[in-house]
């Protein structure tokens, strides 16, 4: 109704053009209406603005385990056996899992600077017609437009960068002495009937790091969305300041 009622006065406006006169553009008694290349372009910049600030919070040493929201926690598998796990022989099992959880952690925060490049080239080509339906969408649509555009990508191209960081970090290592201790220890025990552990560690971490990577993104679409001190341009503020 305000759109169409700007659009009138408007019209108005031109047609009875000398009886409407300003000697700038800050004496319009409106603004003009935002047009679809500008929709487009504020939410390019607003998901760039939303992945800058999140791969920085990913990337810094406890992105990932400072964060119970995100904290990547141990593999299922591990996690089903961990009664078990915690009768290896001198509180072993316990530290091993506690260290591993923490070094997935790490793996994640060393390779979140991996994503960059690839959350851009998805950005830079989001139509027009994207633009309209992620600006009228929920609080998180641009955050679900990008996922669905570079997940696949994203996880291509984080886990080798995982699988490095694991190595790098010890998580590997803390997994294979975990596992072994483990299949050595508790699953020969008969009446335990305890299952043995073997999961994917990569892959696992992986997956869980994109998760908490578009988490950041998602917070950060909120910001712009729901609070006009986070439009930090003043095309975020025209752009999103319309649905205000």
């Amino acid at each position: 109704m305000l759109k169409q009622l700007r659009l009138a006065v408007l019209g108005t406006a031109l047609l009875l053009g000398p009886l409407f006169v300003f000697t700038s553009c800050d004496e319009l008694p409106f603004d003009l209406p935002v047009s679809e290349s500008e929709i487009a372009e504020g939410l390019r910049e607003a998901l760039r603005v939303s992945s800058d600030t999140s791969v920085n919070q990913a990337s810094q040493q406890d992105g990932y385990y400072g964060n119970l929201a995100i904290r990547i926690l141990l593999p299922p598998e591990v996690a089903t056996a961990q009664s078990y796990i915690n009768r290896i022989p001198g509180g072993l099992g316990t530290t091993l899992t506690n260290e591993l959880m923490l070094k997935l952690n790490r793996a994640a925060e060393d390779a979140a600077t991996k994503a960059t490049p690839i959350l851009i080239d998805a950005i830079t080509n989001i139509t027009i017609t994207d633009a309209l339906s992620i600006l009228n969408g929920s609080d998180s649509a641009a955050t679900i437009y990008l996922r669905n555009s570079t997940y696949t990508s994203l996880k291509t191209a984080f886990r080798p960068d995982i699988e490095t960081s694991l190595q790098t970090v010890g998580a590997q290592q803390a997994y294979s002495t975990l596992t072994s201790n483990y299949n050595t220890y508790v699953v020969p025990i008969p009446f335990l009937n305890a299952p043995s552990i073997n999961t994917d560690l990569a892959d696992y971490t992986t997956g869980k790091a994109l998760d908490g990577l578009f988490h950041y993104v998602k917070l950060e679409e909120q910001k712009i969305r729901r609070d006009p001190l986070h439009r930090v341009s003043d095309l975020l503020k025209r752009v999103f300041g319309q649905n205000d």
